[in-house]
Formats: C-alpha cells, structure tokens, sequence
C-alpha cells in the first residue's frame, strides 16, 4: 500500500511568550491519504494556522512526529526544510502573493527559477501548469495585477502545481473572493483532486469545506471527533436561544 502523504502523531507546539507559554496544539494526530482532498476547519486561535505551518515545514513541532511521504520531517534543520518545501509542497494564499508587474508565465515560474531546471523547461512547466487549471492562453503575458481575483487565484494554484509537489497546502483561498468566484476556484481544487493531487485546505467556512472528502475540526489545540463537534455546536446553539 502507498504511504499516506501525511501521517502525524501527537504534534504539540508549545510558543515561549512575555505572558509565557502558550500551548497552540495539544497531541494532534492526523493522516492524508494520497489524492485526498481534506479541509480544516476551526475558529480563530484554534491552532490551525500552527497546523498549517508544520505540515508546511515552516514551523516544527515542540514534541511529535510528522511523516510526510514516509520521510520523518519533524527534526530537520533549516536548509532540509526549504529543500522540502521548494520541492514537495505547494502553496496557496487568500492573498495570491503574486508578483504585480511580472507576466502570469514568470510568476508560475518562480519556483523553478533558482533550480538547475534549463528555461525552455521552465517555461513547459508553467504552461502546463496553467492549462491544468484552465486559465486561456490569452492571458499568459499579461501582468498579474491585470487580472481579475478569481484568475490571479487560478494562477497561484498553477504555481503551486509547477513543481508537481506531493502536497498541496491553502491557507484560506477563497477568503478575499466573492461567491461566484470562490466557486470557480473550488472547481480548481476538485479538478486537482480528480487528478491525483493531495491537497489541504484551510477555512473557517463550512460551505467552503464541503468541497472537501473530508473536514476535520480543530479547537483549543486539538482535533476534535465529529460527534465530539456535534456536541460543541449543538452546545453553542443551545446557549443561543437560551440568551
């Protein structure tokens, strides 16, 4: 059987402050099948931006372990780390993080520019990367800040895809999107999925995440059961009509 792409347990993140410890995670356990299309759900200060961050390899754990394609992630230094995530990961953000005055093709190519990868190459790469995610050709010299959001989006999932990474990591996509365009992008996503990516997405949006396979929750540092969230916003509804 193939490896799952991530395979964590009992991840905790504990941050030194002025006000001391803050403990962000707590004994976090989790598995991503290759393919899986997963979303993260949770509040404010529920510990999903740090979740994000480790399976992102921009921040490690204070205790745990974190598998990523069977490789064991969680104690390598620095330079390994941007080697994993130059190579193995790909990101979106709610903010696009697209260069303004650079052609939609030379920001797709971003990723492979400081790699040995030869230009015509480069070049292939992104072109391929942009058709998978079905913006026209019309628009590969334009300069990102030309387009609309929902096409500056499109063109972020294309960089993230250049490198052909084991994973792919959104952080809120659709967060500074309108309805109908966030609906376009999903469509991105689930077409990936369609096509063997793995892909984690992070939302506080229940409509968002039901695009997903799968949604887990996350609150206080911990992953949470669906009847044990059930019962949280069963709770909360209670206390709602109560006040």
């Amino acid at each position: 059987m193939a490896l799952p792409v991530i395979d964590i347990h009992g991840i905790h993140r504990i941050y030194e402050t002025e006000a001391g410890l803050t403990h962000a995670l707590r004994g976090v356990s989790l598995t991503v099948d290759r393919g899986e299309f997963l979303a993260i759900m949770g509040p404010s200060g529920s510990g999903k931006s740090t979740l994000m961050n480790i399976l992102g390899c921009l921040d490690t754990p204070t205790s745990g372990s974190y598998r990523l394609e069977g490789l064991e992630v969680s104690s390598l230094d620095d330079d390994d780390l941007a080697e994993i995530r130059a190579t193995r990961l790909g990101f979106v953000f709610q903010s696009f993080n697209l260069l303004p005055r650079a052609t939609v093709l030379r920001n797709v190519m971003l990723p492979l520019i400081y790699s040995d990868t030869p230009r015509a190459e480069r070049e292939w790469r992104a072109w391929k990367a942009l058709k998978a995610v079905d913006l026209p050709e019309e628009y590969y010299e334009h300069k990102s800040n030309e387009l609309s959001g929902g096409q500056m989006q499109r063109v972020a999932i294309a960089r993230a895809l250049v490198n052909d990474p084991a994973l792919i990591l959104a952080d809120e996509p659709t967060g500074n999107l309108d309805s109908a365009t966030s609906e376009m992008v999903l469509q991105t996503f689930a077409r990936m999925r369609d096509r063997g990516k793995t892909i984690v997405l992070i939302t506080h949006d229940p409509k968002v995440a039901a695009w997903a396979d799968r949604t887990v929750h996350i609150r206080d540092g911990k992953l949470l059961t669906d009847e044990q969230e059930r019962a949280f916003t069963a709770s909360r509804e209670r206390k709602g009509a109560t006040s």
